[in-house]
């Protein structure tokens, strides 16, 4: 029989740690040897560079929840401008730098008032913001990718994921990972995350009769 008591559950998410390490290890490995110009390059996240998306996940290893509370109150509740604030306290003065503080915090445990998924998914989607556009690729597993699909599927706060795919029946073709029921929406996991979070190049890799849909709801 499963065990799903509290001190399973507490196991679980104390296992999301190690998992966060290791995608920011690989990750900052990733970017060894970039050039200036290659940091420059526009990232997935819409407006930021792949040097920017990555001193943003510096900030967010960065920041306890105090820290955090006091940024929001600082910025009078933008949180738009509190992400900017914190991202620019970690860009550098280079590439190199900007990666030389990632590495620092690789084995962080320190974190904004989110959950330990919702950090995982800041490493992963925004670890494929930074390698897409540099043709970089990384196979994620798949494992890790199932449950943080299973994560987005009812996240609707801070990324409105629940709301982008209500409605369509997702289902990944590399993984056991499908939720929901209407117009089908299939490819990998990976792709999958990626769109439920609101990245419009990857629902290109995605079929089926709900895409167009799903498109409709991808910011641009």
């Amino acid at each position: 029989m499963t065990n799903t008591g509290p001190k399973s559950r507490s196991r679980a998410a104390s296992g999301v740690w190690p998992v966060i390490h290791t995608e920011r290890a690989m990750l900052a490995k990733d970017l060894i040897g970039l050039t200036e110009e290659q940091w420059e390059t526009p990232s997935l996240c819409s407006g930021l560079t792949v040097r920017e998306v990555l001193a943003h996940l510096t900030a967010a290893a960065s920041l306890t929840p105090l820290r955090w509370m006091a940024g929001v109150i600082r910025c009078r509740f933008d949180f738009d401008e509190q992400v900017a604030m914190r991202l620019a306290e970690h860009l550098g003065s280079s590439g190199a730098e900007t990666l030389e503080r990632f590495r620092r915090v690789v084995t962080s445990t320190t974190k904004p008032p989110l959950p330990k998924m919702a950090m995982l998914g800041e490493v992963i989607v925004h670890g494929e913001d930074i390698r897409r556009p540099l043709g970089i690729r990384r196979d994620h597993p798949i494992a890790v990718l199932t449950s943080l699909a299973g994560y987005y599927q009812g996240a609707d706060l801070v990324v409105m994921a629940k709301g982008r795919i209500g409605g369509l029946r997702l289902e990944a073709t590399d993984g056991p990972f499908a939720v929901g029921s209407g117009p089908l929406v299939s490819g990998t996991t990976l792709a999958l995350v990626m769109a439920m979070t609101g990245r419009a190049a990857p629902v290109d890799e995605l079929d089926g009769d709900g895409v167009e849909i799903l498109r409709s709801r991808v910011p641009g």
